[in-house]
């Protein structure tokens, strides 16, 4: 007798692979998450616990010092005030309200319910990332998986571990990106969200204006200034007037300068902007070097994502923008995570047109892109063992750079090759 064989049906492959994803997410957000419950209560003595340690000083702590009438940005007023180690950075004062419900609990609730907030916003990023190749893979099977992978990867894990606020500003950024020119006015109110940290906002806005979103980047500036405005008048009015507040801006920017983490000239920073990473490359921080950087790689991105919006290849054009925006000023490797939309739809069009001149490179740029997501524990504590620890925290941002690079690499071949193609007449 003739075995019979069978086949399964490309549904019943699609449901398995659902499953497969959501235990595997269950199970890696669980892990994710405990670190919420198990913090102990901020004390001086408990300054270098990582666990929550950026909610701790970039959310609960400064909201606590806006609630009881103080001014969060004075690193000074912070150091005395609260057990915490990093002063509170120039995010937008809006942040100080939107936040608020964190904040008034008690520190382990307020962490929790913070924690699980940033799992769902994660799966909102997977979402948005499953809609920008919704054309080419099913829109739950995409969430799913890509849900599983964010909570399973380094990036996305850290923001669960350390409680930033990054998950929100990257659904924000994406979603800025991905709604520019079909629904302006959600992409306005998007951008908004990406301003809440001023890294993020100001590139962001500077290349949506300049690929022809006016609306959207003008739009989402003004919501986020007038959102911010009732606070800084608070603020001000509190300080005894603009002069004195401006002084605790300036406090600030330095005190931020001269931090072992923050510092440009850094060698134990983690930074993965591109005057950040040629120092711990080669030791040299010239003056000036990082505005040359902001200028050289913003000019060049506007340049060239215009250029991929006229080719319709807007996908590898939100790919450069976000790379971009993550490595012409200040960033961590947890920032490219709001070009994982752009990632996923980059590298479904190379694999559709990977014989095509400048695919090649688009795909190897989505795979530099993805090493800050595999940087795990094991693959850290080799690089350790192998290289030293200034490896360790500078392969991050080689990789952006890199990545940067060869989006640039394949924008001008693509867009060479496009412009010489012959007109036929109709």
């Amino acid at each position: 007798m003739t075995p019979k064989h069978h086949t399964v049906s490309p549904g019943t492959k699609q449901r398995l692979v659902l499953v497969i994803a959501v235990l595997a997410g269950a199970v890696s957000a669980w892990h994710a998450l405990a670190p919420s419950w198990q913090v102990p209560l901020p004390t001086p003595a408990d300054l270098a616990e990582e666990r929550l340690q950026d909610f701790r000083d970039a959310l609960y702590f400064p909201i606590r010092e806006f609630l009881a009438g103080g001014n969060p940005y004075d690193p000074a007023a912070m150091f005395a005030h609260w057990p915490v180690r990093q002063d509170f950075n120039l995010y937008q004062p809006y942040h100080l309200l939107l936040h608020a419900p964190f904040a008034l609990p008690g520190y382990r609730a307020g962490a929790v319910a913070f924690t699980v907030f940033s799992l769902l916003l994660l799966v909102l990023l997977a979402a948005l990332t499953a809609h920008a190749v919704r054309r080419h893979v099913p829109f739950a099977v995409t969430t799913a998986v890509v849900a599983a992978l964010l909570v399973t990867s380094q990036v996305g894990k850290a923001q669960l571990y350390v409680g930033q606020i990054n998950p929100l500003v990257a659904v924000g950024a994406a979603g800025a990106l991905l709604a520019r020119r079909d629904r302006p006015g959600w992409a306005a109110v998007a951008l908004a969200l990406a301003w809440l940290k001023p890294q993020y906002g100001f590139p962001l806005a500077v290349l949506l204006f300049a690929r022809g979103s006016r609306r959207v980047a003008l739009t989402g500036t003004a919501l986020a200034a007038a959102a911010s405005l009732p606070v800084v008048v608070l603020l001000v009015v509190r300080g005894g007037g603009i002069g004195p507040f401006l002084d605790v801006v300036v406090a600030n920017l330095t005190h931020a300068r001269g931090t072992d983490y923050g510092a440009v000239d850094s060698v134990t920073a983690q930074r993965i902007d591109v005057a950040a990473v040629l120092f711990r490359v080669t030791g040299w921080a010239p003056g000036g070097g990082e505005l040359v950087a902001l200028a050289g790689v913003l000019g060049t991105s506007v340049l060239l994502a215009r250029r991929l919006d006229r080719a319709a290849a807007s996908p590898l054009a939100d790919l450069l923008t976000g790379l971009a925006v993550v490595v012409c000023v200040v960033h961590q490797p947890g920032d490219v995570l709001f070009a994982v939309p752009a990632m996923a739809a980059v590298a479904v069009l190379w694999w559709r047109h990977r014989a095509e001149p400048g695919w090649r490179a688009a795909g190897l740029a989505v795979l530099a892109a993805a090493v800050p997501f595999a940087h795990l524990y094991t693959v850290d504590s080799f690089v350790l063992s192998a290289f030293g620890s200034r490896a360790s925290v500078t392969v991050d941002g080689v990789a952006a750079v890199v990545a940067w690079g060869l989006a640039v690499f394949a924008a001008v071949r693509l867009t060479r090759e496009r412009a010489a193609l012959p007109v036929v007449a109709g």
